[in-house]
């Protein structure tokens, strides 16, 4: 088989030239943003603490995150080169499910996080010493690795004959799966299964942490004190709900075999996989900075010094 084509975005000249400039500056914004965060974790001291290693964690996800799919998607949008090879296609979802499963379990590493920071203060050193950090932040990346892999493997040991029209604009589990010429049934139900397993863990967790969190705060006399603590849990909070809230409407949405249906399902995939890939990654720098006042003085420094 020579490889699939990738039916993207639109086939509408306007529409294309429009998704083109909005996404490639969502994108060039993504980069720079993340790239930033990356490189001012690295070479501020003062920025050298548990959280904002897993958000330099995070950013480098968001920046290898989108470059998996977005320049092949721009490249569709400019030249209409909508080829890939299957060993491209099998690298790209790969690397999709790969970054993007270690991403929210970076997610939940950082709930935790928070979790001893405001329950358990007296101890925070100790149980996020340099050590812990690196073992959360590895065990992230292998477990997301096997997620990948196992996915990976479920997805291309069916037999694919001629049918070639992705119906996205990357290569995913499910448009990919609906090409097999076999019964995928068994298939799909496996794929949705881990998927369910992995992103309800790490959900869970994430709401246990909070919960914690939560009631923590309830026995705090004071109301500064109580705004104070929560102030460094609503960046996560907010890249939370948008992160696995997309994630689970892209992978948990309900299979049809109506045509019209399956259409319609796969134009809300992909407004989904935009918000997912693309516009997600990259307001991830702007939520952590807008409210983030370390990060904004770290910034300032920056700048600052740049100009002398």
């Amino acid at each position: 088989m020579e490889g699939f084509i990738l039916l993207g975005i639109t086939d509408e000249r306007d529409l294309k030239i429009f998704c083109f400039v909005l996404f490639l500056t969502f994108y060039l914004f993504n980069l720079s943003g993340n790239l930033c965060i990356v490189l001012l974790i690295t070479i501020d001291h003062s920025l050298y603490k548990p959280m904002y290693y897993f958000l330099a964690n995070l950013s480098f996800l968001d920046i290898f995150y989108s470059t998996t799919t977005v320049p092949k998607m721009l490249s569709g949008l400019l030249v209409g080169d909508k080829r890939i090879s299957i060993f491209g296609c099998i690298a790209q979802l790969h690397f999709f499910h790969f970054l993007g499963s270690t991403e929210a379990l970076l997610l939940t590493s950082m709930s935790y996080d928070r979790y001893v920071a405001i329950c358990n203060p007296l101890r925070y050193h100790v149980l996020m010493g340099r050590k812990s950090c690196l073992q959360l932040a590895s065990c992230c990346w292998f477990i997301g690795f096997l997620y990948s892999l196992l996915q990976t493997i479920i997805t291309f040991r069916l037999p694919y004959c001629n049918r070639r029209q992705v119906t996205h604009f990357y290569c995913d589990i499910k448009p990919v799966i609906k090409l097999a010429c076999a019964n995928t049934n068994q298939s799909e139900l496996l794929v949705s299964g881990i998927f369910a397993i992995v992103a309800v863990s790490t959900f869970s967790l994430i709401i246990v942490s909070y919960m914690y969190i939560g009631s923590h705060l309830l026995n705090i006399q004071s109301r500064q004190g109580r705004r104070k603590a929560f102030s460094t849990c609503t960046s996560h909070i907010t890249v939370v709900f948008l992160y696995i809230g997309t994630a689970l409407c892209m992978y948990l949405g309900p299979t049809t075999e109506n045509s019209l249906e399956q259409d319609r399902m796969s134009a809300i995939d992909r407004i989904a996989a935009i918000l997912f890939a693309l516009i997600t990654p990259s307001l991830n720098p702007v939520i952590y900075t807008l409210r983030n006042k370390e990060v904004q003085k770290s910034l300032r420094n920056m700048f600052s010094s740049s100009k002398y």
